[in-house]
């Protein structure tokens, strides 16, 4: 478990499952990806989630408030193996509940993951890259703390696709020593 000011980031539970389908379903949510989820699909991405946290002992993190113990949607990392330079690598994302954006949540968390994996020396670097529209998602990479190393072209992605375009940012977490 990860603790911030205001938020618990913790293993997920079979009661997120439904919340977290209505997040998924949320075309606003969704608008920088290539199209909402059902709750099937869903309940196939939890079990993703779930299994790469039992693998390697982090990932995505289920994410609620203290005030309420809501869950409000995930930040974390989640490793990626796509056809890139600069894979294979660890990225850190977010997907929130519409109504708990601006409030700061993901910066939020997202500086507590990153703190934990220095703490932890889980790995030396970490990615994030979103669709080149996706400003808000590219402002919290900023925030974070990461750097702009380029873009790319998603390969999941077909030629052409409105989302195809992508902006790439990198966070060193480990101090090189001069050897």
């Amino acid at each position: 478990m990860i603790e911030s000011e205001r938020l618990i980031l913790r293993p997920w539970l079979e009661d997120d499952v439904l919340p977290f389908s209505e997040i998924n379903g949320d075309k606003e949510v969704m608008e920088y990806l290539p199209k909402c989820l059902s709750l099937e699909e869903t309940v196939q991405f939890y079990k993703r989630i779930v299994a790469e946290h039992n693998t390697f002992g982090y990932g995505l993190y289920a994410v609620e408030t203290k005030s309420d113990g809501r869950f409000i949607g995930y930040v974390g990392f989640h490793n990626f193996d796509f056809e890139a330079e600069f894979s294979p690598g660890v990225e850190i994302g977010w997907r929130l509940a519409r109504k708990h954006w601006n409030k700061g949540y993901a910066t939020e968390a997202a500086k507590a993951c990153i703190d934990y994996a220095r703490k932890h020396r889980l790995f030396n670097e970490i990615y994030s890259f979103t669709t080149v529209c996706n400003h808000r998602s590219e402002r919290v990479m900023q925030k974070i703390g990461m750097n702009l190393v380029g873009f790319f072209s998603h390969p999941s992605l077909p030629i052409g696709h409105r989302l195809e375009p992508h902006v790439l940012y990198k966070l060193e977490l480990r101090v090189k020593t001069l050897a």
